[in-house]
């Protein structure tokens, strides 16, 4: 090949890998401005997405909404209800917005909310708590009380008209109790009509404050309306279960129950809910009084070791396990006890007559500590 005839070849291979260059910048140029123009195309979308769902639904709507928020509320069930009563565009918008902007403390009441409320209003008067009245007239239902006498609290109140008899019976019907198991089919199953159960609705009946905003409320309405407040306290631990040796709504509920009657403080709950399990695991009866005086059906200062042996499903000295279902209901931070216990080896604990409780590994040194503490006060 003579010199002239290389070099044109090498020329046009030279200009060949050229155009090539060429070509591929222009594709690369071409798919980066096109995945430019997506993410830029997509973030304005989103941009405007988020910014309609934080504007009002309706700017010219001029009627409102009365919209009743729960005691306990969370931030999701408060958007829940928001976007139910068509207030609110997106449910996630709002709470990804709210926590974003570290919006807490929501007030409990009833709202008089309009569509025309962006989400900046309806949290502002969510916070401040700018009810549209004040409720007519609120019951407040202690922990650790029976269905009995929460059936005497309200009846006792001027607002109502029922007695407690027909609250009980009401609340012992068994048609009733199938429409609410339809009604609340997470908190409630058919564990509760048990035939050795004392009081269906026993324990299930939440510890609050509860308003009303109309004279003589129902006795469902009544029941519901602590239900709800029950389930919207409960269900958000259902998965602390798998982890225990209680598989259940209701042996959860029954648990509480137990721990709220046997212990005094926070600290000790938690304790004693770790000695509860440690006994479930070895096989051993919870031997817990307060059973004993739910079985008897009466309060006693001193459980002899004659009422011991009173028969019932009831009785956590004579069955073993949980009993048969709760004997009170229960304050928040006994149920976090039931499913948050604080592991140890404890199996006993003895109460003195001040409360304090104390704690032993051994069935020896339970018995050192109730002579020391207990007998010792006699």
């Amino acid at each position: 090949m003579s010199d002239s005839n290389f070099k044109d070849l090498h020329q046009k291979q030279v200009k060949k890998r050229g155009e090539e260059a060429s070509t591929v910048r222009k594709v690369v140029a071409i798919v980066l401005t096109t995945l430019l123009v997506v993410f830029i195309g997509a973030g304005i979308a989103g941009y405007l997405y988020i910014k309609s769902a934080l504007e009002p639904v309706d700017p010219e709507a001029e009627e409102t909404t009365t919209v009743e928020i729960p005691l306990g509320s969370s931030t999701s069930h408060i958007a829940s209800i928001l976007k139910e009563n068509d207030l609110i565009k997106n449910e996630i918008i709002f709470r990804f917005y709210t926590k974003f902007k570290n919006e807490s403390d929501f007030q409990a009441g009833e709202y008089q909310f309009a569509q025309s409320m962006s989400i900046d209003q309806l949290t502002e008067s969510l916070k401040t708590g700018k009810v549209i009245r004040e409720p007519l007239f609120r019951v407040t239902v202690p922990e650790g009380r029976q269905i009995t006498q929460i059936a005497e609290r309200f009846a006792d109140s001027e607002h109502t008209d029922f007695t407690a008899e027909e609250f009980m019976d009401k609340a012992d019907d068994p048609e009733y109790l199938e429409d609410l198991i339809e009604q609340y089919p997470e908190l409630l199953t058919e564990d509760i009509t048990n035939k050795d159960i004392r009081k269906p609705l026993e324990g299930y009946l939440f510890a609050s404050t509860y308003d009303f905003y109309e004279e003589n409320p129902s006795i469902e309405e009544i029941i519901e309306n602590m239900l709800a407040r029950t389930q919207e306290n409960v269900l958000p631990y259902l998965p602390e279960l798998e982890e225990l040796g209680i598989s259940t709504v209701h042996d959860a509920i029954t648990m509480a129950s137990l721990i709220e009657n046997e212990a005094p403080t926070e600290e000790d709950r938690k304790k004693i809910a770790g000695v509860f399990y440690n006994r479930l695991d070895a096989d051993m009866p919870l031997q817990t009084d307060p059973t004993v005086l739910y079985a008897l059906g009466k309060h006693k200062d001193r459980v002899l070791n004659k009422d011991l042996e009173v028969d019932s499903p009831y009785n956590t000295y004579q069955v073993k396990g949980l009993p048969v279902g709760p004997i009170s209901n229960f304050n928040k931070n006994s149920l976090e006890a039931a499913l948050q216990p604080e592991e140890s080896d404890y199996m006993y604990f003895v109460a003195n007559s001040e409360g304090k409780v104390y704690y032993a590994e051994t069935y020896d040194e339970h018995l050192e500590l109730k002579k020391e503490h207990i007998d010792s006060q006699r």
